[in-house]
């Protein structure tokens, strides 16, 4: 009889993959979400649920779907070239270029600016930061059971004052919401959608897989068909706590502005409600908390990236890594988490149509055989559009004007391909592109298949 994973234990790896997924830094995104969005919240959520949880979710399953080692070998289905560059630039994405030094820079928005008074701003964040990523990389250096007890101890108690200020926020409103304001004015969805990017769970999901599959196994579950019905069990609890916070941080930032007006961050949005309900104290606990949260979110995503960095490049030692990766994040973390934010974006909008599409072809492969060709020429539509989507943002960023070539091709993307001024514009590409290969690869096999038994 197949071994089948107890509701405990799905219970137990479902909150160890929540915690894995709930760094600190996502809170401030639905914050932010409903100060603007107001009361074209719940639209914008939708959007924001979909790639904020229901993409990672996809992300789990399509690992434990595909039977893969990790990553590199599922995207190796394209090219092994391509699998290559693929998960580093994910790794660096989700780790120094930006999740990493984003942790330093929430924990110093959250723990230590609204306390700085006429101290320099810019003088307290780089001591913050320097202080941060240095704990940041002698813990990733010399990994103790500390660290997790930390995080298993940070993490309900950050979900108990989530919940305590979203009940408060429930029962006793900070005011009425206000009227969605730009860019939530219209298009609230797929403004939402995109808003979602920017936790980056999705493309952390495809290297999570493989963890929540390890601890599947490592409680006696051998049968691939129960570890992925473990594994959609364990999905669905941390998808569901994450989608429960997000809502309800989305409603607080949502029912924030009468009392504490429109802030600069997510994080202030949090702090500013803490201190509204429960004064200095719950200020203060949540800045500390927050901050500790961010550290072990940190060490985690360091370590992560320090071991698969060493495996392709066995020459310069994990350690090495480490300390180039924290000096990175140092680096990064001082232009501020708001610039962080900004020019992560086109980075995202390049990598998270990658991940989509290759989330669906691990699911639909079966369809056609796992053709390379389908895998290849679905992925490139969907790069020759994302692409030209992270091109523009990026120039909108910087403030440049648009090359003559780019501005004709987002022109002619723009007035021909459905959904892309929405910015989801590689999908409807990605699904003729897929269903045309696919079939003529099918009817291929078919027509080989019928000459084999004739001759």
């Amino acid at each position: 009889m197949e071994k089948k994973l107890s509701f405990s234990s799905s219970l137990v790896i479902g909150v160890m993959l929540f915690a894995l997924f709930f760094g600190a830094g996502n809170l401030i995104f639905p914050a932010e979400l409903g100060q603007l969005a107001g009361t074209n919240t719940w639209k914008a959520m939708l959007g924001f649920l979909f790639t904020g949880v229901g993409l990672p979710f996809l992300g789990i399953l399509a690992i434990g779907y595909s039977g893969s080692r990790d990553l590199q070998e599922l995207a190796s289905r394209i090219h092994p070239l391509y699998a290559l560059i693929f998960t580093s630039v994910l790794y660096l994405t989700i780790g120094p270029f930006f999740a990493a030094p984003r942790t330093g820079a929430v924990a110093f928005d959250i723990g230590i600016a609204p306390f700085l008074n006429d101290f320099p701003v810019a003088l307290a964040r780089f001591l913050f930061t320097l202080l941060f990523f240095g704990i940041s990389m002698w813990l990733s250096l010399n990994p103790a059971k500390i660290v997790d007890r930390v995080g298993k101890l940070l993490s309900p108690l950050i979900i108990i004052l989530l919940i305590g200020l979203i009940a408060m926020t429930v029962f006793k409103p900070m005011g009425m919401v206000q009227p969605a304001q730009i860019p939530y004015t219209e298009g609230a969805f797929f403004t939402g959608f995109l808003e979602g990017y920017n936790t980056m769970d999705a493309l952390a999901s495809l290297v999570f897989g493989i963890i929540v599959i390890k601890a599947v196994q490592a409680m006696g579950i051998t049968d691939k068909k129960q570890i992925l019905t473990s594994t959609a069990k364990t999905g669905f609890v941390a998808a569901g706590f994450l989608a429960i916070i997000y809502l309800g941080i989305a409603y607080l930032g949502a029912a924030s502005v009468d009392s504490i007006g429109y802030v600069n961050s997510g994080g202030a949005v949090l702090s500013e409600t803490a201190s509204y309900y429960f004064g200095s104290i719950g200020f203060v606990l949540l800045g500390i908390v927050i901050m500790l949260a961010c550290l072990t979110t940190a060490i985690g995503l360091l370590t992560a990236c320090g071991e698969y960095f060493h495996s392709i490049i066995p020459i310069i030692s994990y350690k090495w890594f480490v300390v180039i990766f924290s000096t990175f994040c140092l680096t990064v973390a001082n232009f501020g988490l708001a610039n962080i934010i900004n020019f992560s974006l086109p980075v995202l909008v390049l990598l998270y149509p990658l991940a989509m599409v290759l989330i669906i072809l691990t699911f639909t492969g079966p369809l056609f055989h796992q053709s390379k060709l389908v895998y290849q020429t679905a992925t490139a539509a969907a790069f020759l559009i994302s692409s030209v989507e992270a091109l523009v943002k990026f120039y909108k960023l910087v403030d440049h004007q648009l090359p003559a070539w780019i501005s004709w091709i987002n022109k002619m993307y723009t007035d021909y391909i459905p959904y892309y001024a929405e910015g989801i514009g590689w999908l409807v590409p990605v699904l003729i592109v897929t269903a045309v290969f696919g079939l003529s690869v099918v009817l291929s096999n078919k027509n080989s298949h019928k000459k084999r038994i004739r001759a």
